[in-house]
């Protein structure tokens, strides 16, 4: 046990600043799991939980005493939150995988999932929950004496959002994984947790990234899809 903990309190010096091996550990899964993501690899989900449950210590600092002992609920809260929706997106692109290979479509090889736009109505539903979910947040992080509420608030539900949305396979999400970096890194850098705003800017440029792969793959099946000539009676028989 007393290797666990000290494998978890590990800390690197980096210019007189000291920075946990699993802050930089965690967000690397992180980043992993993004990649797996954009290539619609269902090894995406239990990647990013493992990433998940070590950055979840780490946000709750003044509970784990780590190096910035501050807690932002937050951004703690959000790993419990990925936790959850992330088995969720796990059994959707499982179960989605698993049905294209039955019917034999052309695109279940290793990806599990077409990139797909959000309805009009699923683009109101996310803007008005981002908005609300802010509002109440902040009230409910500022009560609990959450550093920056607000902010945290944000990124909190941007990230609940946007992991919801790639579980459902809409290239919106992406946007919002950028709505979040806007946020993240200036409150990350204040608050001393350089690792994981240092990853928020490489995910900034991962974003744009994924979503012009995600907008041509999805733009590309569906023209294709399109184009197929319709089934003769006689291929039913």
């Amino acid at each position: 046990m007393s290797v666990l903990v000290d494998l978890l309190d590990a800390q690197l010096l980096i210019a007189g600043i000291p920075i946990l091996w699993r802050e930089i550990v965690g967000n690397l899964f992180g980043l992993a799991s993004a990649i797996g993501g954009m290539r619609r690899q269902v090894w995406a989900w239990p990647v990013g939980i493992v990433g998940n449950g070590l950055l979840l210590t780490v946000f709750l600092g003044g509970v784990f005493h780590t190096p910035q002992n501050l807690d932002l609920y937050g951004q703690a809260g959000r790993q419990i939150m990925f936790l959850a929706v992330s088995v969720y997106g796990w059994w959707t692109w499982s179960l989605g995988k698993r049905r294209a290979r039955a019917l034999g479509l052309d695109y279940a090889g290793q990806e599990a999932v077409v990139p797909k736009w959000a309805s009009r109505r699923e683009r109101i539903g996310l803007v008005v929950a981002m908005l609300v979910g802010t509002a109440a947040l902040s009230v409910l992080f500022r009560a609990l004496g959450s550093w920056g509420p607000v902010a945290d608030a944000w990124i909190f539900m941007g990230s609940l959002l946007a992991t919801y949305g790639m579980a459902r396979g809409w290239t919106e999400f992406w946007l919002l994984w950028l709505a979040v970096d806007i946020v993240g890194v200036p409150l990350l850098l204040t608050a001393g947790y350089y690792p994981s705003a240092v990853l928020y800017i490489v995910y900034a440029g991962f974003v744009l990234w994924g979503f012009i792969v995600w907008w041509r793959v999805g733009r590309r099946f569906h023209a294709a899809r399109s184009l197929a000539p319709d089934p003769s009676p006689g291929d039913a028989v």
